[in-house]
């Protein structure tokens, strides 16, 4: 069910509130569902899905029922071994094994109860997969597709994917479909899977703004939503938490919502949940806690302004601390696009990992392993430019290696580069002394790492960097390339290309610091009755480290699993009159909380103009 906020009376109640719609909200709001509780979902912008919508869809959870089947060998006890080696201190060990074994309980419980579905990976190895308890495949699940078309008018809630990332005005298309594309001219398989692809889409544009097969990130939001409105969870978009109403005893009992000028006090008796994306968006958070990072070069979706965190930090929660990074990177290119708005392209494997591409400094010098995780690149070049210009940096490549495999925003091919060039977005040149004249970077820098890294593609050994030393590393190289090392490849054909990166943050890995229930705690360490927090907004179980594919969606589900029965189980005790006593903070009497700072604003509201049943 999905209304307006005039649709509901003043102080009705509900068992649990979720505050934020992307993949940990809407997974939370539906667990709680599944468990009996009349749940409301809060979305502050007018659409569902967040950034997880723009994501591929990828959830890392190990020991699932689909890992067997891809690798048996695996245990919970390597994934606790290998967090604990890449995480180590970072992050709490018991919240880590809350998580290992909620994720598995967390899959079963929602594929057995709803229309989301997953999939093992075949191959999609661990970031850090030089170290021991890592593996090339099983943990990465990913949203089987789904048809959008089985939500009628509710299909135009989900957040369209990143233009940049669709092909033909609007068709999602997943690493598979990339393949078959890419060899359509080379294969019958692939041509009869393209010709598949484009037929559907030539029908669905008869009566839809966009493609109707969504993969990946909008496919897992499908799911979620065709789940939700199938358990009559009431859905409110472009809709604002203005407060936390606390009883006597501290514990959440009410919120204050607004929409359009309307405002409605909220009763609710089992719990808040908090999923709001974090604090990203917040100016005075995001200058405080990523120095440098001009929010322009964010490619995450609108919403997460940080204001539910604000409202929980007056009610007496705190920050973790300890993170390797308070956020988690990718390095990104930036280009405007002809409507004035700001495209952000996020560079994860299509392009800078491949054999023919180097990054370089303002020196025109090699400053980081390209075939390292987004985040650790996204991290280096920050790091790198404590000392020297490397923000931005230059992602650099020659004809060969544009034709095969693109640059950021232009397909592969070597065609249609008019536009990028026009705007600045590509830089080309006839030599390498040109290019770096045109970029504004040290000519015999540039030319003496494209030497180098020509000299190392003969040998397939980076002494510098070590690049294609890691099995997660050499999967992002080129598995065709005839060369010793499918990451290192020279750059020698004319014309000469380059886009710039800057490091862009992808998601908070700081939080709201949470035990094991996904209950948020105070500074005592205990927890704040009736409120919880999932997602990005509660502390990184990864300790900022970006281990594996999907650790930010993993986590997600899985303490939504958490968080979201724990407080339908708290609403149902309250109904049967369990006494003060074994329900936290169920005091009688009530304080309105309000921000310890005024909350930012919100992307203007786009009221829904009907109350849909």
């Amino acid at each position: 069910m999905v209304e307006t906020l005039s649709g509901l009376q003043h102080h009705e109640t509900f068992d649990v509130v979720v505050i934020g719609a992307g993949g940990a909200g809407m997974s939370a709001a539906l667990f709680a569902a599944i468990d009996g509780a009349h749940v409301l979902l809060v979305e502050s912008t007018e659409y569902v899905g967040g950034t997880t919508a723009y994501s591929a869809g990828t959830t890392w959870i190990p020991n699932s029922q689909h890992g067997p089947s891809i690798n048996p060998d695996d245990s919970a006890a390597n994934a606790e071994d290998f967090l604990r080696r890449a995480v180590g201190e970072r992050s709490s060990a018991a919240l880590r094994r809350a998580f290992l074994q909620a994720g598995p309980q967390a899959v079963a419980h929602i594929e057995a109860n709803s229309d989301v579905k997953y999939r093992a990976r075949p191959f999609h190895p661990d970031y850090l997969s030089e170290l021991e308890g890592s593996t090339l495949r099983g943990r990465a699940l990913e949203p089987l597709a789904f048809d959008g078309r089985r939500l009628g008018r509710h299909f135009a809630l989900i957040r369209p994917p990143i233009p940049e990332f669709t092909v033909l005005g609007g068709m999602m298309v997943d690493r598979d479909d990339v393949g078959h594309l890419l060899n359509m001219t080379k294969s019958f398989r692939s041509l009869r899977h393209a010709v598949k692809l484009l037929a559907r889409h030539a029908r669905d544009r008869l009566n839809w703004p966009r493609g109707t097969r969504l993969v990946m990130g909008n496919a897992l939001i499908g799911r979620l939503l065709a789940s939700l409105l199938a358990r009559d969870v009431t859905v409110l978009v472009s809709t604002k938490l203005e407060a936390l109403r606390t009883n006597a005893s501290g514990a959440i009992d009410g919120i204050t919502l607004s929409q359009n000028g309307e405002r409605r006090q909220i009763t609710v008796t089992g719990g808040v949940i908090l999923a709001s994306g974090g604090f990203n968006r917040h100016p005075q958070k995001r200058r405080a806690m990523l120095p440098g990072a001009d929010p322009t070069w964010c490619p995450g979706a609108p919403g997460h302004s940080g204001g539910a965190q604000d409202l929980a930090l007056a009610a007496g929660a705190r920050y973790g601390e300890g993170a390797l990074s308070n956020a988690f990177w990718a390095p990104v290119s930036i280009r405007k696009r002809a409507d004035g708005t700001i495209a952000v392209f996020p560079h994860f494997i299509m392009d800078r990992g491949k054999p023919g591409m180097i990054v370089v400094n303002r020196q025109g010098r090699r400053f980081l392993n390209e075939n390292t995780s987004y985040h650790l690149s996204g991290i280096a070049m920050q790091e790198a430019h404590r000392t020297t210009p490397s923000v931005p940096a230059f992602l650099v490549t020659d004809a060969d290696g544009l034709r095969k495999y693109g640059l950021g925003m232009v397909r592969p091919g070597g065609k249609g580069l008019a536009p990028f060039l026009a705007d600045g977005y590509l830089t080309q040149a006839a030599t390498l002394d040109e290019l770096a004249a045109k970029l504004g970077i040290d000519a015999a820098g540039l030319a003496d790492s494209v030497a180098r890294i020509g000299a190392y593609a003969q040998t397939g050994i980076d002494p510098e960097f070590q690049r294609g030393t890691t099995d997660y590393q050499r999967a992002n190289g080129d598995a065709n390339w005839p060369g010793p090392n499918p990451c290192l490849g020279p750059i020698a054909r004319a014309p000469f290309y380059a886009v710039r990166l800057y490091p862009g943050d992808i998601g908070a890995a700081t939080g709201l610091v949470g035990d094991a229930k996904a209950r948020v705690l105070n500074r005592d360490d205990q927890p704040i009755g009736g409120l919880y927090a999932c997602g990005n907004d509660m502390q990184s179980v990864m300790g900022g480290v970006y281990p594996g594919p999907g650790i930010t969606l993993g986590p997600g589900l899985a303490f939504a699993y958490l968080a979201g029965r724990d407080a339908a189980a708290r609403a149902k005790a309250a109904s049967s009159g369990v006494g003060a006593g074994s329900i936290p903070g169920s005091v009688s009497g009530s304080v309105s909380v309000e921000p310890a700072m005024a909350p930012v604003a919100h992307a203007a509201a786009r009221a829904a103009n009907e109350k849909i049943v």
